[in-house]
């Protein structure tokens, strides 16, 4: 076979060029296989050349390794804890688990490794940390290659090429990509249920798979489903025969889908609970969400969409006036997306990470239209995300996994006493927990479950800590017996606290460095604290 010019990642078709040799053609299973959906259909591995996917998946390997940071608490919170809590049976559940909020099928997958690993005799912590991780790299490496083949069968090869190329490049998408969050998963799914849509020209559309994976990111995800409602409904207005596809598509995946979460929340929670109609009430309909902070409207145009995009923004506008018409649903369900987010005063940048595949559409078809410019703009691609990607992986907010190594020494020094324990005095859900120490060490941490009965100065323990928190500790800890042998905190504290530790007799074991831009009750280092035994 010819190796085009560039390399054997990506598989090219042959063409009716003037010296080409025509072979006869061969009634074979093993050549008209080969030969179905478009000339690489049915190639090496899932449909693509096993050099791209290899590459892929190393890539994204590549990826988890240098992504040593904390996000946000969800990425453990709502899934690893949640897991340990379900294979080993000990572990801290959030509010949100009482309440109903929250579903198990996400944790489920993770629980299944960590059973695997139990039945093993290999549930060590590092493996319970990492084999995640890794599966969620894998599947996101699986995305990439299917979003440059849902290009490519929709229009070209050398399209795809660009495409892929700017979402391996896209820096928020190196820092997400890898880590255990319904939001990863979310685009993940997203992305395979692209591969299916029955776009205009499509030679992978299939209405029962796409609406499947889409049924399954509501089920991880409810609000999943916003991106899709316009892409939905051009669908159903496009088809011919609509009674067909409610009847034989809409109603079947809803119903599996939904019926299987309800069974495994059932199992799990102990009682019928109805998870995505809760999730949406709390988060969309009474707007709770704005508890954990809130942002002007207009937040994610000036704000959360730039950044995302961060150096992809003018290929992504470029890519808008160049891309042909039937791609503008993409547009329209991405504009769509950020208006309906706009609308919700609790705004996170990860809320549009499902929307950036279709960005990254858009930002391809400006890439390939250059010309003169190409290499020097994918140069440019290259070298301003890799900045922000190595930065945000590597340094900003590593504290709270580092923190954790000295946690884990407590289980496994044989120095230490079965009596230590350990106070994470930091806004609440800072740290992972058990999921990164995998031992029944004792520990506790600052509570902050909302108030939903509607108390306008109803403060949470985290809120009453932080107003006071040396007269907090002294109201709390008031006999000697009570204190904890380990003090784990923001360097911002230290200097108040300072009397009290002095007072207890407890002396700095380690300093953690956090990030470089410290705010409010968030510090520059970690600190931990060990109290002398007498």
């Amino acid at each position: 076979m010819q190796a085009e010019a560039g390399g054997r990642l990506f598989a090219r078709g042959r063409t009716g060029a003037g010296g080409a040799v025509r072979l006869r053609k061969r009634k074979s299973v093993l050549y008209s296989s080969a030969g179905a959906g478009g000339g690489a259909r049915g190639a090496d591995l899932i449909g693509e050349n096993i050099y791209l996917v290899l590459f892929t998946i190393t890539l994204r390997v590549f990826n988890c390794a240098l992504v040593q940071t904390s996000f946000v608490p969800d990425e453990y919170w709502q899934s690893l804890e949640v897991a340990h809590h379900m294979v080993f049976n000990y572990g801290h559940l959030t509010w949100e688990w009482e309440k109903g909020l929250r579903g198990y099928s996400y944790p489920l997958l993770f629980a299944g490794m960590y059973k695997i690993l139990q039945l093993l005799a290999k549930d060590e912590v590092q493996l319970l940390i990492w084999v995640p991780r890794l599966v969620q790299a894998l599947l996101s490496a699986l995305a990439d290659v299917k979003l440059y083949s849902f290009v490519k069968y929709t229009e070209n090869a050398e399209t795809a090429k660009c495409v892929y190329f700017c979402q391996l490049c896209s820096w928020f998408t190196w820092y997400c990509c890898t880590r255990t969050l319904t939001n990863t998963m979310e685009t993940v799914l997203t992305i395979f249920a692209l591969f299916y849509y029955p776009l205009e020209g499509s030679k992978t559309g299939s209405s029962c798979k796409y609406l499947t994976l889409v049924a399954l990111a509501f089920i991880i995800r409810p609000t999943a489903v916003i991106p899709w409602i316009p892409l939905v409904f051009w669908h159903f207005w496009q088809e011919q025969k609509k009674g067909d596809l409610v009847l034989y598509n809409f109603v079947p995946v809803g119903v599996v889908t939904l019926g299987t979460s309800l069974l495994i929340d059932r199992v799990f929670y102990g009682e019928w609970v109805f998870v995505q109609l809760n999730f949406l009430k709390f988060n969309v309909i009474q707007n709770l969400g704005a508890i954990y902070g809130s942002h002007p409207w207009h937040w994610y145009f000036t704000q959360g969409f730039p950044v995302i995009l961060g150096a992809h923004l003018p290929f992504f506008i470029h890519g808008c006036l160049q891309a042909p018409s039937k791609h503008q649903i993409f547009l329209v369900a991405t504009v769509w997306t950020v208006l309906v987010y706009s609308t919700l005063s609790h705004k996170e940048f990860r809320f549009i990470y499902p929307v950036l595949p279709f960005c990254m559409v858009f930002c391809g078809y400006s890439l390939k239209q250059m010309k003169t410019w190409k290499k020097s703009a994918m140069a440019f691609l290259v070298l301003s995300n890799l900045l922000p990607a190595l930065y945000t992986g590597l340094i900003h907010q590593r504290g709270p996994l580092d923190v954790m190594i000295h946690v884990q020494q407590l289980c496994y020094n044989s120095s230490n006493q079965p009596w230590d324990s350990v106070f994470v005095m930091m806004p609440c859900h800072s740290t992972p927990f058990y999921s990164h120490v995998h031992c029944p060490l004792k520990m506790r941490f600052l509570q902050c479950p909302p108030d939903l009965t509607g108390h306008e100065k109803y403060l949470d323990e985290a809120d009453v800590f932080y107003s006071n928190p040396l007269r907090w500790l002294k109201e709390e800890f008031y006999n000697d017996t009570l204190l904890p042998n380990h003090l784990i905190f923001f360097s911002v504290l230290e200097q108040e606290i300072s009397s009290f530790l002095i007072l207890n007799e407890y002396e700095k074991t380690a300093a953690v460095f956090h990030t470089h831009v410290p705010e409010g009750r968030i510090g520059s280092h970690i600190h931990v604290y060990k109290r002398k035994m007498k």
